[in-house]
This record gives C-alpha cells, sequence and structure tokens, in this order.
C-alpha cells in the first residue's frame, strides 16, 4: 500500500492523473502492485493481473504494468505466462516505472504521497529488507537486505503526513526492531521514536511488525515516557514450540519468548500484545500444537493472527518435506484460533464500563465505527459507538463502553465536562 502510495505521489508530481482502486473507471492505464509473500496473496495477485488484461484484450485498457513481490519474484516465468502485460518491474524500480510515463523520480518528494486510507491514519514505512533468515519467509528473495531511511527523512515523511491532516501513524517494515543498524550502527528504534514523538499535531504512534529475538528494550522506556506513542506492539513470535522455533530458525528459544512477554509487559503495564503464529509448519506435531494452544492461554496475548505454512520456493523450509496436509493445517489453525477467541471475548469482557479515548474511523450502517489506542486498523477490535449524535471522521471523542464481543465492543458517548 505504503509503495502504491508513493508511486502515485510521483505520477502526480509529474501531472498525471492517477487513483488508487479507481471506483470511476475512466482509466487507461492500470499498475498492479502484487504480493508474493504467501500462496493466497500471489493467487490473489494473479488473478488481479489476469483480470487486467482481459479487460485490455477487451479494449477497455491501453496498457497494464505489474510491479512489487510478485514479480521482483517470478518475473521471467510470468513473462511467458501473461504475455498480455507491457511491462514487468521490480520491488526497488520506481524510477523505471515512471519512465513508461515519461516522468521523472523526483527525489525531493520526501513523504508526498497519495494516501489511499482515510486522512485521519497511514501507515510510514521506516526500512527496507530484512537481514534474517527465517526459513519459512521469502521476503529477503523479495526484498533485499535491511536498509534503514535516516531518522531526518522519516520526521519528514511524517511532518508532510500530519499536514495532509494524518493524526495516526503505523510504522512498519519488514523488520522494525533491526531499524538503525545498517547505518547508526546500533538499534535506534527508541531513538526515532522520540523524534517522531515531538512531531506537533501526531496524536498516536503505532509499532508494527517488532521481531522478538534481541528485542531492543528501550523503545518500552520511550512508549512509558510519551503519551502519544500507543500501549501496543505487534510482535510476530509464529510458535512457542522449541522444535518448531529452531526449525524456523528464529533465534529464539521458549523460554526467552516467556521472558520477553513478562519483560515487555513489566515495562508497559497494561500495554496490548498483539502477534501472528504460523499452523502446520514441516514437522509441526500434535505435541507442538498443544504446546502452543497451553502457551495462549498462560500469557493471554491480546490480539492474536494466525496463518497456515506456506511452502516457497529457495526458502530453506522448501527442503523439509510439507507432510501436513492443507486441510490439517486449516484444522490446526482453526483450533488455535478457538482458544485465543476465548481468551479475546473474556479480556474484552473486563473493559464493560470503562471510558476509553477512540478514534472515529469511518461510518456503516448507520453507526460509527472507532478504535481505542489498543486496536490497529483492520486486524484488531472495532468500538461500536451507538447514539444519533453526528461524528466528525477522523476526531477524537471518549466513549463508555456497554457491551463487549469476541472482537469488538459497543459503546456509547461520554460528554466530557
Amino acid at each position: 500500500m505504503v509503495d502504491s502510495e508513493v508511486l502515485s505521489g510521483q505520477l502526480h508530481a509529474n501531472g498525471i492523473k492517477v487513483s488508487h482502486e479507481n471506483a470511476k473507471l475512466d482509466h487507461n492505464i492500470v499498475v498492479v502492485n502484487t504480493c508474493g509473500f504467501i500462496d493466497k496473496a500471489k493467487e490473489e495477485s494473479v488473478n488481479t493481473i489476469l483480470e487486467q488484461v482481459e479487460l485490455k484484450n477487451q479494449g477497455k485498457l491501453d496498457k497494464v504494468y505489474v510491479t512489487g513481490c510478485l514479480s521482483e519474484r517470478y518475473r521471467n516465468d510470468l513473462q511467458h505466462e501473461i504475455p498480455g502485460v507491457d511491462a514487468w518491474f521490480g520491488t526497488m524500480e520506481l524510477p523505471l516505472i515512471l519512465k513508461q510515463f515519461n516522468a521523472d523520480h523526483k527525489k525531493e518528494l520526501i513523504g508526498e504521497r497519495l494516501l489511499s486510507t482515510p486522512k485521519h491514519y497511514a501507515y510510514l514505512k521506516i526500512s527496507e529488507g530484512c537481514n534474517r533468515t527465517c526459513s519459512f519467509c521469502a521476503i529477503p528473495l523479495m526484498r533485499g537486505n535491511h536498509v534503514s531511511k535516516s531518522i531526518d527523512e522519516i520526521v519528514t515523511e511524517a511532518k508532510h503526513l500530519v499536514k495532509m491532516g494524518v493524526k495516526e501513524i503505523m510504522l512498519i517494515a519488514q523488520e522494525l526492531t533491526y531499524y538503525g543498524l545498517d547505518i547508526y550502527k546500533k538499534r535506534a528504534l527508541a531513538d526515532l521514536l522520540k523524534h517522531l514523538s515531538d512531531v506537533d499535531g501526531l496524536h498516536w504512534i503505532r509499532l508494527h511488525y517488532a521481531y522478538p529475538s534481541k528485542f531492543p528494550l528501550d523503545i518500552l522506556d520511550v512508549m512509558r515516557e510519551r503519551s502519544n506513542i500507543c500501549n501496543y506492539l505487534d510482535m510476530p513470535l509464529q510458535h512457542i514450540s522449541d522444535n518448531m522455533l529452531t526449525a524456523m530458525k528464529r533465534q529464539m528459544n521458549k523460554q526467552e519468548i516467556y521472558d520477553l512477554i513478562h519483560a515487555v509487559r513489566d515495562k508497559v503495564p497494561g500495554i496490548c500484545l498483539r502477534s501472528t503464529l504460523i499452523a502446520g509448519f514441516p514437522g509441526e506435531t500434535r505435541k507442538d500444537v498443544d504446546e502452543l494452544k497451553t502457551f495462549l492461554q498462560e500469557v493471554r496475548l491480546d490480539r492474536v493472527g494466525i496463518f497456515t505454512y506456506s511452502h516457497e520456493e529457495n526458502t530453506s523450509a522448501y527442503d523439509l518435506k510439507d507432510n501436513v496436509s492443507a486441510k490439517e493445517k486449516q484444522k490446526r489453525a482453526q483450533e488455535i484460533m478457538e482458544v485465543q477467541q476465548e481468551i479475546s471475548f473474556e479480556k474484552n469482557q473486563e473493559l464493560v464500563g470503562r471510558t476509553f479515548k477512540v478514534l472515529v474511523d469511518k461510518k456503516e450502517a448507520g453507526r460509527y465505527l472507532a478504535r481505542t489506542e489498543f486496536d490497529s486498523v483492520e486486524v484488531d477490535n472495532e468500538v461500536i459507538i451507538s447514539g444519533k449524535k453526528n461524528l466528525p471522521i477522523g476526531d477524537f471523542v471518549h466513549v463508555k463502553i456497554t457491551k463487549a464481543y469476541d472482537y469488538d465492543l459497543e459503546a456509547e458517548l461520554v460528554e466530557l465536562s
């Protein structure tokens, strides 16, 4: 999404009319930005390309270009299989895409991009690529080694976003906690957070994709000290069984993960911890699955997402036998999520009667949908606000929680004196 927004901003600055997923259908050129991470994402990307090529064959489009991870990883194969695409570009070839439009790559446009999100929040990418060698992951193949943006560049981008009306930024990277090691020779995420926290008008800063191994605990000190850094941490753990962690090359063991979670909660009491897990990795046993369920029951993470294992070429796990069937992977994922669903329901029940500051995201079916600082966009809880009062989208309001479900909350507006 961020890459698409940057491309759109460059095209716009070159005087080219551009929009994200244009609903008016009055465009003549399409750029499909693809994902190549797991099977479902690859399938969606290929289907989208085929749909656009078919429109071109029908005379409804002049050109179809493809960029992004799928193109980076499978360009040679795809050129033969889908000849209707006019040109293919990798993940780092923005200037080459612009050349197709006789457009200049304007390097001075730091942070100036066309947002495809509502204007009150945006994602902010702080680095590109990853130096980790997790056995299941193809991201380094598509994105290369870790390259950090400078603190000055990121702060400049954040200031641009605030001028556009953004109140919340979600920091993203292939690996957030490695930030700075390449350019500052130290983990510098804590320093970056201090500078971002000082940006006037930036109300919420949220951390996504924080790798747990060698986790820099100093970022939690900044989180605790600065009121505009959300007490929220997305930390992908992937598994808890030592067998699986070793096979996945996660550079941590079970006890270290337990210790890290305790340390995080000690430093920031009340922090919301989100994680992602993988079900059905090669060699995963019933014992491993049970261990993961016990872990969830013991540590009671606030938010959990789960992927079924995808067997990816050129990863080290590809040499392992993918010996868990697709049906069994799905069954295990569901089983694990049922444990988490109960935890989520119980945690939400504890919020009934409490008052929270929330950010109003949208109005849907006559109801306003908002989020607390403990909830990120699309992946976490929504707060459904009842009542007929008009609420401006993108404003902060205070609400009292009146009802709780597995993953959502109902609330009523609270008038502050």
